[in-house]
């Protein structure tokens, strides 16, 4: 897999250049962007973004846990996360991604 770490400015700047915008305005439009998805999600909103996979909220149960490092055992509480399930162009495209590496090793 590729290890490329892509920012919100690499994104910004790649949006600027595809839509006739300012990096600063394409930057603005992501991060409200991001912004909406955070609210939604902490309202309990389920996002379906189709084609590119759907966002949902969950509550992860408490559990026993150990701690790594003196291996005692600790209590993990419960805390919100959010699950992400890849649509399907979104999976065709990662595969075809992967088949393409598979055939470069």
């Amino acid at each position: 897999m590729a290890d490329n770490t892509v920012t919100k400015r690499d994104l910004a700047k790649a949006l600027a250049g595809k839509q006739d915008l300012t990096q600063m305005r394409a930057a603005q439009i992501i991060q409200s962007l991001l912004d909406e998805i955070a609210d939604e999600l902490s309202a309990g909103n389920r996002l379906e973004l189709r084609d590119f996979g759907v966002l949902e909220p969950r509550l992860r149960k408490g559990r026993k846990a150990r701690n790594p490092r003196t291996n005692e055992p600790v209590y993990a509480e419960q805390k919100a996360t959010v699950r992400f399930k890849v649509g399907k162009k979104m999976d065709k495209r990662l595969q075809n991604c992967l088949d393409s590496l598979k055939e470069n090793q």
